[in-house]
């Protein structure tokens, strides 16, 4: 059993790692500045659990405040989830993607140092890989950098700092790049909900499902895919926490990159079909010209992490889109 500290700053993939975590018995202990998140969360993971996992109220921005965690506690390691991650808003409000995601790596990195924790696992990104580069699907030892967009850089920096620590600092770092995680627990009490507008796909749609939106507006053109929208390696939300989980038990020495998870490909328009399927409802859509920063195909090459842990992953779209059904009809009952 190890005593890990998690970073968050949204509550979606670190909850679902948090789980898994609690269930294998690992101690947990969650640091938050609550920007866009809420406590309450710890609740509904205590529901599934029957486990509370200790909170700590601090800004990662503010080395003092992460200084005084480590004061309390003595930890086997840390599991880095404090990021933002819109890419639209990387765009929108670069600096604040700076500060966050590489200033507070760096005093995430310095309390590490300071009180001899040498193990992390990192949250990466698929957007670190070589934009320019239509050679999906993308592997681990390919070209990275030449990012579009400032969420982006901060990873491959972040990556950049991090093997630096692993070979002059003697740290032990998993970093896992995953590409796009969605929804929610089979639960339905935890998911993808964040305080401002939506990004990523799936929440999107569920808006336009519960009448918060009219239709969705769906970018294509001149993406070089077979139906002329972006094709993305979609993710069961509980795959990528279990991923954690087991990268964090067979954690390896030095610095190590994976992929996570499922190496295949699902275009815009055939998600829209695929939610049309469950639902049986028509899905209100438009076509809309592309967007700023968005890559045609991302797609990971899993045989790396396959080696590594000897898994795949689990779960289908269709059963994240069930899930997000699911918490649909919880939240309206």
């Amino acid at each position: 059993m190890s005593k890990l500290l998690i970073t968050w700053w949204t509550w979606f993939i670190w909850s679902h790692a948090v789980v898994e975590l609690l269930q294998a018995w690992h101690q947990v202990v969650i640091l938050d500045n609550l920007s866009n998140s809420v406590q309450e969360v710890t609740e509904a993971i205590f529901t599934i659990t029957w486990i509370h996992p200790l909170f700590e109220y601090a800004d990662i921005r503010d080395i003092q405040q992460v200084e005084t965690i480590f004061t309390k506690h003595v930890f086997d390691g840390v599991i880095h989830f404090a990021w933002l991650k819109s890419v639209k808003e990387s765009c929108d409000k670069p600096f604040s993607y700076y500060e966050n995601n590489i200033l507070g790596t760096i005093n995430l990195l310095r309390c590490l140092d300071t009180y001899n924790v040498r193990n992390i696992i990192f949250s990466s990104s698929a957007t670190v890989y070589d934009a320019s580069s239509e050679d999906a699907p993308f592997e681990e030892q390919m070209k990275t950098g030449n990012t579009t967009n400032p969420y982006g850089t901060t990873k491959f920096i972040i990556e950049q700092v991090l093997k630096d620590m692993a070979q002059w600092r003697q740290m032990n770092i998993t970093c896992l790049r995953y590409f796009n995680p969605i929804w929610a627990h089979p639960s339905g009490l935890i998911w993808e909900d964040p305080h401002d507008v939506p990004t990523n796909l799936l929440p999107i749609m569920m808006e336009v499902l519960e009448g918060k939106r009219e239709k969705l507006f769906v970018f294509w053109d001149d993406y070089n895919t077979m139906d002329w929208s972006c094709i993305r390696d979609f993710i069961h939300v509980v795959d990528v926490a279990q991923a954690h989980k087991i990268a964090w038990e067979n954690l390896a020495k030095w610095f190590n990159i994976y992929n996570i998870w499922t190496g295949k490909g699902t275009s815009v328009l055939e998600m829209i079909s695929l939610v049309e399927e469950v639902t049986w409802e028509v899905f209100p859509y438009e076509i809309v010209s592309r967007r700023d920063g968005d890559v045609s195909i991302s797609i990971a090459k899993v045989a790396r992490i396959k080696k590594a842990i000897g898994r795949e992953a689990q779960l289908s779209i269709t059963s994240a889109i069930k899930d997000a059904l699911i918490f649909r009809a919880n939240i309206y009952n």
